[in-house]
């Protein structure tokens, strides 16, 4: 069984860093995408990054290409977000997921297949 363990997370001033970190394990099948999604307070949780286990293909939200990235360690199962100078709007709850295809990132909840329990960002103006 995948599961999925986010930490990372914290309160942090406007213009700062943080790095959430996505502990990945359970996986059976070679070709799935992984990445994050936020969920701002009151709002659907919305696609962040997401990254196909090739690396081939890449999904990156508008609202932070430029600002965050995400990386992985497949020796240590570990997959990243690096969150760079961050807005009062970066704050929320972030998750690690899987899906079948980077693409469907773009969606929102509606493809995930798999959550992790969600790590805290606040950011303060």
């Amino acid at each position: 069984e995948v599961q999925l363990v986010e930490s990372g997370g914290g309160l942090v001033q406007a213009g700062g860093s943080l790095r959430l970190s996505c502990a990945a394990s359970g996986f059976t099948d070679d070709d799935y995408a992984i990445g994050w999604f936020h969920q701002a307070p009151g709002q659907e949780r919305e696609g962040v990054l997401c990254i196909s286990d090739s690396a081939r293909s890449e999904y990156v939200a508008d609202s932070v290409k430029g600002r965050f990235s995400m990386s992985s360690d497949n020796a240590k199962n570990m997959v990243y977000l690096q969150m760079n100078s961050l807005k009062p709007e970066d704050t929320g709850v972030y998750y690690c997921a899987t899906l079948a295809e980077t693409w469907r990132c773009a969606y929102g909840s509606k493809y995930v297949e798999r959550w992790g329990q969600g790590t805290q960002v606040t950011v303060s103006a």
